[in-house]
């Protein structure tokens, strides 16, 4: 080989490991700092048992070269609409990926609504078309490109609309999580001095719950009363599956080598019996629980107060007056006769209860609780 070509292989070996690595070694390899130094993140949020994430690449309002690019952002660095990037197969029908670099990815592992419309569970490249009062967002069954430039309308999962909205101002492009509830959350991309919502709701979130409890209750978790206790509780105070939540707490009741019978599991099993409109069942397993001989007094006690809480004032002075007589010393029987008898707007009669509980009282807490109580029976108000 001549000495002029060998001198080119040496300048074109040159090129390969000295320009390439720059160019094209973060699309897989090795570690280097990502184009443009565009920091990759990712955002999770749960809704319930539901995951939801973003994964992104965050560029800057600043150039790399330093330029303030603030006011330039919307309509010039990201065009309005459809646009041709000049490189890629999608042409002049390119949206904008989100971000930088990689797909800007969002990922739910259940099925969700958005925007009130449905997507599944899945990986889905998050794209936008921006306009000045309202936006498109892409979600793509494509989520492992590079960017949009192979962006093809025919693998969109979903499209929605969102208005966008003034927003403080964010150097870094950014994906924020800002509200959450248990059955909906609120994603928003937060660039420069905008922002665009994005509302995520989960439909029949207690069915995943119970679900999911199910599931968990085949596995260790099911090995203790306690659990099956906590599965019931949560079918009866989410008001769902009150069949399931009767089942549950049967076991926890009863289940070979597992189930234990308690006050707190009879009480349970008694409130599940009542929702299923087994009353008469109810009731006789109520009785159970109330005189077994794990009832103590502040369950009993703890008990009446839900009672009341629930309006149920007549049930809630039965029991006050129960725990009396099977605990008449025990605190906190003066606070239970207090508060049953000021239910029955009987004072007089409540402030003297509530003046022997005050000497009772364990600690700091429920003396000044009880102090607050007798303010209010001597100015004739109920304490309940």
């Amino acid at each position: 080989m001549k000495r002029s070509q060998l001198l080119i292989v040496a300048l074109s070996l040159l090129f390969v490991f000295y320009f390439v690595p720059a160019a094209f070694a973060q699309f897989g390899g090795i570690t280097v700092p990502p184009s443009g130094d565009n920091q990759r993140s990712i955002v999770t949020q749960y809704i319930g048992p539901v995951k939801v994430s973003v994964d992104y690449s965050s560029p800057d309002v600043h150039a790399p070269d330093g330029t303030d690019r603030r006011g330039k952002i919307w309509g010039e660095l990201v065009p309005w609409g459809m646009t041709n990037l000049g490189f890629g197969t999608c042409g002049d029908q390119c949206p904008w990926r989100g971000g930088s670099n990689e797909n800007t990815v969002l990922a739910v592992s259940h099925d969700v609504k958005i925007q009130g419309q449905p997507l599944k569970a899945g990986s889905y490249g998050l794209h936008f078309l921006p306009g000045q009062t309202e936006w498109t967002v892409i979600f793509s069954k494509n989520y492992t490109s590079w960017g949009s430039f192979t962006y093809d309308a025919k693998e969109d999962a979903l499209r929605v609309t969102v208005k966008p909205e003034k927003s403080d101002y964010h150097e870094w492009l950014t994906y924020e999580f800002t509200d959450r509830d248990p059955d909906h959350a609120v994603v928003a991309m937060k660039w420069e001095d905008l922002q665009l919502p994005i509302d995520i709701k989960v439909d029949n979130i207690s069915d995943l719950y119970v679900q999911k409890i199910a599931e968990e209750l085949r596995t260790s978790p099911g090995f203790s009363w306690r659990n099956w206790d906590a599965a019931a509780q949560y079918c009866l105070t989410n008001k769902t599956h009150p069949d399931k939540g009767l089942e549950w707490a049967k076991n926890a009741v009863a289940f070979p080598f597992i189930g234990q019978e308690n006050f707190t599991t009879l009480l349970t099993l008694s409130q599940l019996l009542e929702a299923n409109g087994q009353t008469a069942e109810a009731a006789k397993t109520m009785d159970k629980a109330l005189n077994h001989h794990s009832a103590g007094p502040i369950d009993i006690h703890t008990h009446a107060r839900s009672l009341q809480q629930q309006q149920k004032t007549a049930e809630a002075i039965k029991i006050f007056e129960y725990n009396a007589k099977r605990y008449p010393k025990e605190w906190p029987i003066e606070v239970g006769l207090m508060r049953a008898l000021s239910a029955q707007g009987k004072y007089p009669a409540a402030l003297k209860h509530a003046r022997v509980a005050l000497k009772q009282a364990p600690d700091a807490g429920n003396k000044q609780n009880l102090e607050r109580m007798i303010k209010l029976l001597e100015e004739g108000k109920d304490v309940n």
